[in-house]
Order: structure tokens, then C-alpha cells, then sequence
């Protein structure tokens, strides 16, 4: 129990760390995640497409990326759910997170990549298609 007292202290004052520079600087650590979110897709599919490579501020991502809606992802995400990756993110997607949708009576798929499980999979809310 110790030890799992000192590991979760140890990331708890991380994250408070991390969280008084989110309040401090606000702007630099938007812009720093937009920065790493554009590299990490710069390989793939999608950031081909858009030249994320040459994309450096939001003026251009904005300029440059229309506007999507499910519809207009959905041939994306279908290809995803069969399993090709490095489509619309570079990091690989097992899960998919299960959504009724509001706009019609269908299912909608919302791809996860791993490093972004917040909380442990749950058969109701995530689906694992591999």
C-alpha cells in the first residue's frame, strides 16, 4: 500500500504541475498541442491530404481543413473498422467508441487510439473490432 501511496502522490503533484501551467500560460499550451497534434498526423492519409506538413499556425489549418461532419468521415472510419491504420491518426486504433448518434436512428463509430483511453474499457461505451 505504501508503494501505491507514493506512486499516486508522485502523479498527482505531476498533474497539479501540469495543470498550474495550463492556468499560467493558457495560449503557449494550446499552441505547443497543436503543434504536436499536427506533426503526429503529418504521416498520415489525412495529413497528406492537407499538407499538414506545411501547416504552422491555426490561420492555415483553418484556411486549409474544411469543416467535417460524420457523413463526410464515414468512408474513413469504415476503413478503420477493417482494420487499416494511419488513416486519420498515426497512432494505432483498436476501439472504437459506440455512439447513437442524434441526427438519424444509425450508430455512429468514433475512433480511440489507445494513448487516449481515459478509463478502462468498457464493453458498453467502447468496441474493440480486432
Amino acid at each position: 500500500m505504501e508503494i501505491f501511496n507514493s506512486v499516486f502522490t508522485w502523479f498527482m503533484k505531476k498533474r497539479i504541475h501540469q495543470i498550474e501551467l495550463f492556468m499560467k500560460y493558457p495560449n503557449e499550451v494550446q499552441e505547443e498541442w497543436f503543434e504536436q497534434l499536427i506533426s503526429g498526423a503529418e504521416q498520415t492519409e489525412w495529413g497528406k491530404k492537407y499538407q499538414y506538413k506545411t501547416i504552422s499556425n491555426l490561420t492555415t489549418f483553418k484556411r486549409r481543413v474544411p469543416i467535417q461532419n460524420y457523413d463526410s468521415l464515414k468512408p474513413y472510419i469504415e476503413r478503420m473498422l477493417k482494420g487499416e491504420q494511419n488513416v486519420l491518426w498515426h497512432s494505432g486504433i483498436r476501439w472504437f467508441a459506440k455512439s447513437s448518434g442524434t441526427t438519424s436512428d444509425r450508430s455512429k463509430f468514433i475512433p480511440v487510439s489507445a494513448g487516449r483511453m481515459p478509463f478502462k474499457r468498457r464493453q458498453r461505451y467502447v468496441v474493440d473490432v480486432f
